[in-house]
């Protein structure tokens, strides 16, 4: 097709209604001099996934709808409390665009699209603009007949109504309406998407493990669930040519913590190895990141020098070399997107996603506490051990005891309450941060001493200007070793 893809973000509430639901009055849910806009459309989507439903256990949705103003190609890729949707127009054929295939392949496994359901949607919609005309946000009526394709072929109806945020619209005004449809007898929807819905063998909500209530089993499904998801989302981003490489890495980290601090909560065979794998990726995945950091915080520090300290192209050679390696590791990662060891990894997420392998202990809270007590522990006593020492393999080592700590209290928070979790969660945030610096600190001397042989042996440059930054270095270092210390006491 060749055409751009246009992308939005999407914040959207379902509500679940009855046939005889009225929607209530909106107008005090909206500013004095907004307005009301009342439509009704006919929509029509063909739904695609994989024959195993592969991007539906994701909660990723692709359709081809027509009618209303939007009609085209849509692919819904969940981030965090919002979604974000690809556009791409209509057209006359019924085989799914490339640009699309090509974005959803590692969430397919490389296995071919067709049409999964087929959905028709009487909709009336009510659209709350503000005194500018600026939309602040959709409330849709919809009337909705559905029918599940292939050998279990099904139909069924519902009526349900969605608020979705407009340009202008916040997450307060949000609340104000649901407050309203709930009054009226609206439930909120556990169901991610009609398609949910649609495919369902029954009445129950999405296939997806049930991650509700305030149990230990809950707090460690809705912590997986949140990871695994980032880890996907990230999927969707590289292959868009976007850099989601931070959050992605954070996504596995919290994962591989999990899988470490929890350990007698999960099945030791499947954690050991979801574990080894997920160090695997996030390890191409840190050879990005690192140069994008180093680039960022070298050529601060270069701007930050009296310019008669700054001796020959120095910043030149400190992003072109950065810039030129970090672009290669990009290119690992992207090859190993479409090889099978990244495949089998998404596969293991997808199961991990509806069956967790977790065993019979999760059924108490105890473990959860226990968990988060002993990762609090470990962490001040490498962090302690490393400091007096001057190590920096250790004090590196530390630096992950106390992500494991803060990434613990998070996952632990329903069960030991949000105030003391939230406590816990700000201390070894703050020491991992130092820790942090001191890591860069570190990694950035290296690179400096490298930069720096280079240019004493490349006309026209000389390596005083980084001998001067690798000395900054060092005593950045020591500087975060001496604040890391007193965190711990």
């Amino acid at each position: 097709m060749g055409t751009v893809l246009e992308a939005q973000p999407e914040r959207e509430d379902k509500y679940e209604v009855d046939s005889d639901f009225s929607i209530p009055d909106l107008a005090k849910a909206i500013p004095d001099d907004g307005h009301i806009e009342q439509t009704t459309i006919n929509l029509d989507s063909v739904y695609y996934d994989t024959a195993d439903q592969d991007l539906f256990r994701h909660h990723v949705t692709l359709r081809r709808r027509s009618g209303g103003a939007d009609a085209g190609w849509h692919l819904k890729v969940p981030a965090d409390k919002e979604r974000t949707e690809i556009r791409l127009p209509p057209d006359d054929g019924d085989t799914v665009p490339a640009e699309l295939a090509d974005l959803v392949a590692g969430v397919a496994l490389g296995k071919p699209l067709h049409p999964v359901a087929l959905i028709s949607t009487v909709r009336s919609a009510h659209c709350l603009y503000d005194r500018h005309d600026t939309l602040l946000a959709e409330v849709a009526d919809d009337r909705v007949q559905a029918t599940a394709v292939g050998d279990s072929a099904r139909a069924s109806q519902w009526r349900e109504v969605e608020v979705e945020l407009g340009e202008g619209g916040d997450e307060k005004l949000l609340k104000r309406i649901g407050k309203r449809l709930t009054r009226g007898a609206a439930q909120p929807s556990q169901r991610v998407s009609k398609l949910d819905r649609a495919l369902s063998d029954d009445d129950s909500p999405t296939r997806t493990v049930d991650a509700t209530g305030d149990s230990a089993r809950a707090a460690l499904l809705a912590y997986l669930e949140a990871q695994i998801q980032a880890i996907v989302a990230g999927d969707v981003a590289l292959r868009r040519g976007h850099d989601p490489v931070h959050p992605t890495r954070v996504g596995i980290r919290r994962l591989r913590s999990t899988l470490r601090v929890y350990s007698t909560l999960i099945d030791p065979t499947s954690g050991d190895w979801l574990d080894e794998e997920l160090s695997w990726y996030a390890g191409l995945l840190g050879q990005v990141r690192d140069r994008q950091v180093q680039r960022q915080r070298l050529a601060t520090a270069v701007a930050g020098l009296p310019s008669e300290l700054v001796m020959g192209p120095v910043a030149a050679r400190i992003e072109s070399d950065l810039l030129a390696e970090q672009l290669h590791h990009r290119a690992v990662v992207m090859e190993a997107l479409n090889g099978d060891r990244y495949r089998k990894l998404l596969a293991a997420l997808t199961s991990w996603r509806t069956s967790p392998p977790l065993t019979e202990a999760v059924a108490e809270g105890k473990p959860i506490e226990k968990g988060s007590r002993k990762a609090e522990r470990k962490a001040v006593q490498r962090v302690t051990a490393a400091a007096a020492d001057a190590n920096d393999e250790a004090l590196h080592s530390a630096r992950k005891a106390a992500k494991r700590a803060r990434y613990a209290a998070e996952l632990a928070a329903p069960v030991l309450g949000k105030k003391p979790a939230k406590k816990k969660v700000a201390k070894y945030k703050k020491l991992q941060e130092v820790l942090g610096e001191h890591q860069d600190s570190v990694v950035s001397a290296g690179i400096l001493r490298t930069l720096g042989a280079r240019a004493g042996t490349t006309p026209g440059e000389n390596g005083f200007t980084f001998g001067l930054l690798y000395g900054l270095e060092q005593q950045a270092a020591q500087h975060a070793r001496t604040r890391a210390t007193r965190l711990t006491t």
